[in-house]
């Protein structure tokens, strides 16, 4: 099997980031693998020829696309020519997130209420592409200034964005076609529904019926990740959302697939950054409290 190719975390240091980019020659390498954040993310496609590869979909992108994906969510986008390349996008912490909320709105509904990997695409109309872009640009001028108000202005043209987006997400229809080969999709199952046992390329040549090496390579092809990088990652994941949920490490080792305490301790650090243990505390945490809830309710993706 193929060696890992990487890291796939890749964190957000800043509490909110906005951007509106245009590349040209310099394109998005084809070979960028699937990652994740540890932010909330909304990406809105304006210009090119590219596609957005979201857990177990792919999505040829439209102008006016709009995507929110959610802290753990793995994606990647690819351009297929030199056509000019054009979006926009958003990426705010949950506390960031939390401080803009109310009692009565929670800015995080539209992340936090469409299943996970799922219905995260709408499409905007011409007039909500211009709105949409109007306050962006807003928010990317009182980011970047150190002007008196411009930290109070960058809150209210985020919190009229965020208002924006729930209320198209709760009120939308739109269905994009997903692409993803079945193959690739259907493996991505297949692991999460066996990070437990010994996952090997029998197992997966038994099940589909197909080489090893040919669903490797059209894996690797569409996620950017060999399929042993990926259960490593899926394996982290389910032992996070184990750790936040007052499992022991020892526990959330064994319960994750991991036979080796060693290796585990290793690929988690590697993965994530830091111990399990010091993982473990950070979660219950107060400051880490709410991210320890939505970790461990995450555990019924794998059950």
């Amino acid at each position: 099997m193929l060696q890992d190719t990487g890291h796939i975390f890749s964190p957000i240091r800043e509490e909110m980031i906005c951007f509106h980019n245009t590349s040209t020659t310099e394109l998005i390498d084809p070979t960028l693998p699937y990652h994740r954040h540890d932010a909330y993310e909304v990406y809105l496609f304006l210009r090119g020829n590219s596609l957005m590869y979201l857990e177990q979909s792919c999505y040829k992108l439209v102008p006016g696309d709009l995507i929110i994906i959610s802290p753990g969510e793995l994606h990647r986008c690819i351009c297929l020519d030199t056509q000019t390349y054009e979006r926009i996008g958003l990426n705010i912490k949950r506390t960031a997130l939390e401080k803009l909320s109310s009692a009565r709105t929670s800015l995080a509904s539209c992340f936090e209420t469409h299943a996970f990997g799922q219905n995260n695409l709408t499409r905007l109309t011409q007039e909500q592409m211009v709105f949409y872009t109007g306050l962006a640009e807003q928010l990317i001028s009182c980011l970047s200034s150190e002007e008196y108000g411009q930290d109070v202005l960058a809150e209210a043209y985020a919190t009229q964005l965020l208002v924006f987006i729930n209320t198209l997400y709760r009120s939308s229809t739109h269905s994009p076609d997903n692409i993803m080969p079945d193959l690739v999709s259907n493996t991505m199952s297949y692991i999460k529904s066996h990070l437990a046992e010994d996952i090997n390329s029998g197992c997966l040549e038994q099940e589909f019926h197909y080489s090893s090496k040919y669903i490797s390579r059209l894996f690797r092809e569409h996620t950017g990740l060999t399929i042993r990088s990926y259960i490593i990652d899926q394996r982290i994941s389910l032992a996070k959302s184990h750790l936040a949920a007052g499992k022991s490490v020892a526990e959330a080792c064994g319960l994750s697939g991991f036979s080796d305490y060693a290796n585990f301790i290793r690929s988690f650090k590697k993965t994530a950054g830091i111990s399990p243990g010091k993982y473990k505390t950070n979660m219950h945490s107060d400051r880490y409290r709410n991210e320890a809830a939505a970790a461990a309710g995450r555990i019924k993706r794998w059950s």
